[in-house]
């Protein structure tokens, strides 16, 4: 399962997309439009609420590696190398988002 953004729209009728399921936002204006009194239409909304948390929860890691790292840009260096940057990255980003949990400990 993939949870995409607005820009992703008819991303399955791509060939290459066999292997994941995807699921990509409304635009905001087809959001707007909804009647939140018609059940169907709040259905909908629901849904597209649910998958916007969903993408919220992944991308404030990588914000975190943008922002406070500093990992906007990279070059390639080898897929070891990069794996290893990344990965010491996202551990230094987990301790940075539970710096207060871990101040108080």
């Amino acid at each position: 399962m993939v949870y995409a953004d607005v820009e992703y729209q008819g991303i399955e009728k791509r060939g290459q997309t066999a292997s994941a399921r995807w699921l990509a936002a409304v635009h905001r204006s087809k959001r707007k439009q909804m009647n939140l009194k018609n059940r169907v239409d709040a259905i909908y909304d629901k849904i597209e609420r649910l998958k916007a948390g969903i993408r919220a929860k992944v991308e404030y890691p990588f914000r975190t590696l943008k922002r406070q790292f500093g990992y906007v840009k990279t070059r390639y260096r080898g897929l070891t190398k990069n794996t290893a940057q990344i990965t010491t990255l996202l551990a230094l980003g987990n301790l940075w988002m539970m710096r207060k949990a871990l101040h108080k400990a």
